[in-house]
């Protein structure tokens, strides 16, 4: 039964036609025996309505504002050329209903009017005889509620299914804004993770090089120096690990992990331990605090602790062997402030013009997204002494 009733569906056409087919058996039957019980012969022109009002039947859902005017051509024709009406004139009450379901707005409100005045038009044309003009204006006022319920019905219809269609368009709508939302959020998370990858890889492989390069230089000559410098590599490698760890473990976002499993977001209580690991490394550092420490916004504290690890990090690559370096964190009222200096050579023109080139200045970058993303200001390049000076703004609230 539901694989006749989806045959259907798909073949309205179908449908249509044998309806029409119905419809023309039944008013020639009907027609005939009631014309010779009357004693007279079937109209010549009941036929041609008839297949006509059929018609109108078979291509209501094809041509549904032709179809209103075929009837209602036929219809007029009945009523000039005195041809009774026939089962077959169910067919304005089909076309009615049709075109104010599925048709243009015109032909809906013609319909209408159609609909209305077809019962009393019909009613004076051929009256009945028997009765008297009360009884015959109940029946005129019956006959015209169908065509006027068959109007309300397909009116309903054709706004249920524009309702429908309005829903079914803010759905996808809503469907495609939140894909690209996805979209942007995979991107910025990706962005993050970069962010995250380069400043620990950056790092720490950079003190371990410089680690390595001066255990190898001293190894022959001061062995004790050449084992501090490995002690250093091993923690400053186990440091990066655990770091890996973390991003890794964020990554995997359907494994339950039990809490404290992962090393947590560094902070800027910790760029203390950071400045210390620095003068292990070989690189001093004057560290100064201004200002009365206090907690801040996580964003802030990973974003202040970044940027002066990648700060140093730049130093160590770019300043030169004999370079130091200051930092300064500021409490303000309304936020913190970050000077990293060093008095080395400095790094290349275009590492920090307009964010590098052929993939180069993927640090400066990442700070500056950093900042952007807690509403701060940065800026960085030479100092006119000589060196590289980079200095940032965090507020406490992002601006909007």
């Amino acid at each position: 039964m539901q694989r006749l009733y989806d045959f259907l569906r798909r073949h309205p056409a179908w449908v249509d036609g044998f309806w029409a087919v119905a419809l023309f058996g039944i008013s020639v039957l009907s027609a005939v025996p009631a014309e010779a019980a009357r004693g007279t012969e079937l109209p010549v022109l009941t036929v041609p309505v008839t297949l006509l009002l059929c018609l109108v039947v078979a291509l209501r859902r094809r041509m549904p504002e032709r179809m209103l005017v075929l009837a209602l051509v036929v219809g007029v024709a009945q009523l000039i050329t005195d041809v009774a009406t026939v089962p077959a004139d169910f067919a304005l009450l089909v076309i009615v209903y049709t075109v104010a379901a599925i048709g243009a707005r015109w032909a809906s409100r013609l319909a209408l009017t159609a609909g209305l005045c077809a019962a009393p038009l019909a009613q004076m044309r051929w009256p009945n005889s028997d009765v008297g003009t009360a009884e015959n204006i109940a029946v005129m006022v019956f006959q015209t509620v169908p065509f006027a319920l068959a109007w309300v019905l397909g009116d309903s219809i054709r706004t249920r299914r524009a309702y429908f269609a309005q829903l079914e368009e803010r759905a996808a709508r809503l469907e495609r804004e939140r894909e690209a939302q996805a979209k942007v959020a995979v991107a910025a998370e990706r962005a993050r993770i970069a962010r995250e990858l380069h400043d620990v890889v950056a790092h720490n492989v950079s003190v371990m090089v410089v680690q390595a390069d001066g255990a190898a230089y001293v190894l022959d000559a001061a062995p004790d120096q050449a084992k501090k410098a490995l002690e250093t590599i091993s923690s400053t490698g186990r440091q990066a690990l655990a770091e890996m760890r973390r991003l890794l473990g964020v990554l995997r976002t359907g494994e339950h992990q039990e809490a404290g499993e992962y090393v947590p977001q560094p902070d800027v209580r910790q760029i203390e331990d950071l400045v210390e690991q620095c003068r292990t490394s070989g690189l001093p550092v004057d560290f100064k605090v201004e200002g009365t420490p206090r907690p801040l916004p996580s964003g802030v504290e990973l974003t202040a602790y970044r940027i002066v690890q990648e700060a140093l990090t730049n130093t160590r690559k770019h300043g030169g062997p004999n370079a130091g370096a200051s930092v300064r964190l500021v409490y303000f009222d309304d936020g913190l402030g970050l000077l990293v200096e060093d008095d080395g050579k400095g790094a290349p023109h275009e590492l920090y013009e307009e964010g590098g080139f052929d993939g180069q200045g993927h640090g400066l970058i990442g700070m500056r997204e950093r900042v952007g993303m807690v509403g701060g200001t940065l800026d960085a390049g030479p100092r006119p002494g000589g060196g590289f000076r980079i200095s940032a703004l965090l507020p406490l609230k992002p601006a909007h």
